[in-house]
């Protein structure tokens, strides 16, 4: 038995879903292999806003093909990079990440950084689950050529009950433990992958064996100069590293279910470069066949499948949609979300519990998105949100890696009124420091102008400047 055994006996064990969410992962529970966390990477790509973005990016920056593979494999690398030093410590000691940031924030003040990622976890679960209940609307429409009929606040009784059905859904997954989720993860991932290569199949027929070459085109770049090549090079990259960075900070939420360290090292690995050359790939392909077919560039699947005029497709199509939303919301949005809900009252908060809690936001949330919230422009809020999390993450790293040399005291983490962590009534006064220093600038590069150009980028030098600015407090503390 092992020193996280003990501690998680202590604490009551972590995959029963009435248990506390935040408890350890014990070694028996440790049971997800490199497949699991690759397939993380795949539902977290493969979204319709993922597609989107993908195909967006061999069009809109103005660059060759090649240059932008290269940029997403090199996204791809430095994001696998991130979570590999995020997730270090999920893997070795089995706790998430509102556990991990108490050791550098204290034991009340990482409840603010864990309810700040909740925050937008739960905005974005609930506008995932609306997204994901169209999909299903589409289902219904192509088997019963149904209209819908009369809206209310902005949706058909069709498309109310899509939504009704796939929130409960979501439910039922969590509802039956972490276990659920491991296993939808692992079946929507490779699922995606064979119904977008059946769509590139299908394109390619239609195209007249026309697709590769016109795939070529939007590979050309003859006008295109090393500067503006360069220019588009570093766009994309940030861009790429802007969609993952929720997720490099509570990648420790997912990393501690894997069962070891070269199970974690090689998913992130396979999921993450492998996953963008093979999605990107596909994205070309379909963007490719569909500029023969219906004579232009489509990002939009959706779009792509509507003009096909195929029933069949259809309903493949929207299982499919589905499918790869939630997967994206359960990675992305959930997970982070019942954590940092649990993290503000552990012993009274259960996974079951938080579960309930970010369901009910999403219900409000999902429900009316696309009549009142989507007008509100809720986006800003979202990302300034988004943007003070930066810090944290150059905050933790430096506090594992450079100040405790990667060991943490395990009982002290879950200690809210003593111990190492609690530190000024459970506030790291180095940590609150440095987080407000370099957040200022994180957000800022939302709301002022003249910080435009740092765009995609300002997470990771946001990150810097809290770990920079958390390493001059910390030493300054220490000698005081």
């Amino acid at each position: 038995m092992t020193a996280t055994d003990d501690v998680h006996i202590a604490h009551g064990g972590t995959l029963d879903p009435e248990g506390n969410a935040l408890n350890p992962v014990g070694s028996d529970e440790k049971t997800w292999g490199w497949f699991a966390i690759f397939n993380i990477w795949a539902n977290d790509v493969q979204s319709l806003f993922g597609y989107s973005l993908v195909a967006s990016l061999f069009i809109s920056y103005g660059v060759g093909g090649w240059t932008a593979f290269a940029a997403l494999i090199c996204a791809g690398l430095f994001v696998m990079w991130m979570v590999n030093l995020s997730g270090a410590a999920g893997e070795k000691y089995g706790i998430p990440y509102p556990v991990l940031a108490r050791a550098s924030m204290g034991t009340q003040g990482a409840k603010l950084p864990a309810i700040l990622r909740a925050t937008v976890a739960v905005f974005w679960y609930g506008v995932q689950v609306y997204f994901a209940s169209t999909a299903l609307a589409l289902l219904i429409r192509s088997l019963t050529g149904a209209a819908g009929g009369t809206e209310i606040l902005g949706l058909t009784s069709i498309d109310w009950l899509s939504f009704v059905v796939v929130w409960g859904f979501h439910i039922l997954i969590f509802w039956r433990g972490m276990s659920w989720v491991e296993t939808f993860l692992n079946i929507a991932g490779p699922f995606v992958y064979l119904v977008m290569i059946g769509l590139v199949i299908v394109l390619w027929q239609r195209s007249d064996g026309q697709l590769l070459t016109a795939t070529a085109t939007i590979f050309a770049n003859p006008e295109g100069t090393y500067w503006s090549e360069l220019k588009g090079f570093i766009a994309i990259v940030g861009t790429m590293v802007a969609y993952f960075a929720a997720v490099m900070i509570n990648f420790s939420d997912f990393s501690r279910y894997a069962k070891d360290k070269r199970a974690m090292v090689l998913g992130n690995f396979a999921g993450l470069p492998f996953n963008m050359i093979l999605f990107s790939a596909l994205a070309l392909l379909t963007t490719g066949g569909a500029a023969v077919v219906f004579g232009e560039e489509i990002i939009n699947p959706t779009e792509i499948v509507e003009r096909t005029d195929s029933v069949l497709l259809g309903i493949i199509a929207a299982i499919t949609f589905f499918a790869a939303t939630v997967g994206i919301n359960l990675v992305a949005n959930f997970i982070p979300a019942v954590n940092g809900i649990a993290n503000l009252a552990p012993e009274r908060i259960s996974f079951r519990k938080a579960g309930l809690i970010t369901s009910l936001f999403a219900l409000v949330i999902g429900g009316f998105w696309s009549s009142f919230i989507s007008q509100f422009g809720i986006s800003g809020f979202v990302n300034t949100l988004g943007a003070t999390l930066a810090p944290i993450f150059g905050i933790m790293i430096v506090d594992y890696y450079l100040h405790r040399q990667e060991q943490l005291n395990e009982d002290d983490l879950y200690n809210m009124e003593g111990g190492i962590y609690h530190y000024d009534n459970g506030w790291n006064n180095a940590a609150v420091k440095a987080f407000a220093a370099a957040a200022i600038f994180s957000v800022a590069t939302v709301w002022v102008p003249w910080f435009a150009f740092l765009s995609g980028f300002n997470w990771v030098i946001g990150a810097i400047l809290g770990g920079l600015a958390f390493n001059f407090f910390a030493r300054h503390q220490a000698k005081a």
